[in-house]
């Protein structure tokens, strides 16, 4: 018989799946079960049902696993859907992670690395620099709530705490729903970023009605207060603008390994753990080993937090960007930085006649740092020959897994060693590097 929705089951738990639930069977069907750990055991009452699959979530923990969390560090732990792994110890989520990476690589991409490297980890708390938070006006819960999602729910939880954001930008949580309450549409304020540099914190405020000159005095106000840069989003990311101070300088973090500095607003993509950001640079430098004589490519460039580094070592280094903001911001932190040895070009990279820009430049080592939807445009692309190295940095190990399949087995390339990078501890995102080269 079918199992019915809300119907209880009793299960052990086989492995964690790639966005943080216990995977069990149920007579031969697969069934992803929230708050489960490997090994356990565990009574679950159903949610859902498809086709191919159940869901459901946990009633009762009868066999815990020995690295369970039993009092998670979070209060809103398991109703948030920023955290979905607290009830893990940290070093257990490392090697669920290294295990999920294992597993797409040999099952999608039908490659193993040669070498496993050491996970690159950093702090699992208040590490995080950048986040969007959800705000809603409900009066039936009190006023305006300001958040993160629910887990797989659209509703917003409240929140007075973050364990995970950067304390500079945690303590404005108990702060803000009262700012927004004290603006004259607090139902048409959606979204605020939140964003800090290793000196400077902002605020940038996504609001779908013009705001008063008394709005304004509210928000500025609020930044001469906390010590935070007020920041408005009338419209798309390239209509913010500061409001407070006026002419608000650039956030900035460093690399001082490589004596580089990067500067960026507050809307642009950076990575959010600095700590592992600093040594995932350093470890991509040591893999790909950059030569006075040697030209490196490096595609999906952002805002040159790999270029610039890289340039540091190798004759020149080509950088491009599909987003034509990032891509600004990475030459001036090229002239920031003094570095005079990069070239800087704007490509669709998603573009199956994407090109490299210039054949008559001879290119020894790339580097590719795509989205989630990973790099085979580029890849297609590459003129094999004549590239001796690729260190492929991914935040989705599956588009990594395909495109890995497509190095090795189309292309000729051996996977010499690969990692994960824990850049988003307590949580289901798994982060890799995977070094790639010729036999």
């Amino acid at each position: 018989m079918s199992p019915q929705k809300h119907q209880a089951d009793i299960v052990t738990i086989d492995a964690l799946n790639h966005d943080g639930r216990g995977v069990a069977r149920v007579n031969g069907k697969v069934v992803f079960i929230d708050g489960a750990l490997p090994g356990e055991r565990v009574s679950f009452q159903y949610i859902s049902r498809r086709r191919s699959y159940d869901a459901g979530r946990v009633v009762q923990i009868l066999e815990p696993a020995e690295n369970r969390v039993t009092h998670p560090e979070c209060q809103y732990f398991g109703t948030c859907g920023g955290c979905v792994l607290q009830h893990l110890q940290a070093d257990a989520q490392i090697q669920a992670k290294e295990k999920i990476l294992r597993d797409s690589l040999q099952r999608i991409g039908n490659v193993s690395p040669k070498h496993w490297l050491p996970p690159l980890t950093g702090p699992v708390w208040g590490y995080r620099r950048k986040a969007r938070l959800s705000v809603r006006l409900v009066p039936k819960k009190g006023g305006v709530l300001v958040g993160f999602h629910e887990r797989r729910k659209s509703f917003v939880t409240p929140l007075a705490d973050c364990k995970t954001l950067d304390p500079r930008l945690a303590r404005l949580l108990p702060h803000l729903p009262k700012l927004v309450a004290s603006l004259s549409h607090p139902d048409r304020l959606p979204q605020i970023e939140v964003a800090a540099g290793d000196e400077d914190s902002a605020l940038v405020f996504r609001h779908l009605t013009p705001l008063t000159e008394q709005d304004h005095k509210h928000l500025v106000d609020f930044g001469v207060r906390h010590a935070v840069q007020v920041h408005l989003q009338p419209h798309g990311p390239t209509s913010t603008h500061a409001l407070w101070p006026a002419e608000a300088p650039l956030l900035s973090y460093r690399l001082p390994e490589h004596d580089v500095e990067l500067r960026f607003k507050p809307t642009d993509f950076t990575q959010v753990n600095a700590s592992v950001n600093q040594r995932m640079v350093g470890r991509a430098i040591e893999l790909l080993n950059p030569q006075p004589n040697e030209n490196i490519l490096d595609l999906f460039c952002g805002v040159g937090n790999f270029t610039i580094p890289l340039a540091r070592y190798a004759a020149s280094v080509i950088g491009i960007e599909t987003n034509s903001t990032s891509l600004a911001r990475a030459r001036d932190n090229a002239v920031h930085n003094g570095s005079t040895n990069i070239t800087f070009l704007r490509s669709d990279l998603d573009d199956a006649k994407m090109l490299l820009p210039d054949s008559s430049i001879n290119v020894d080592k790339m580097l590719l740092d795509p989205p989630r939807n990973g790099a085979m445009a580029a890849i297609k692309n590459l003129k094999a020959e004549r590239v001796t190295q690729i260190l492929y940095i991914s935040c989705h190990p599956a588009t990594l897994a395909r495109d890995s399949e497509y190095l090795v087995h189309k292309l000729g390339y051996s996977l010499i060693s690969a990692c994960v990078m824990d850049m988003f501890p307590q949580t289901s995102h798994v982060e890799s590097m995977a070094h790639f080269g010729r036999t």
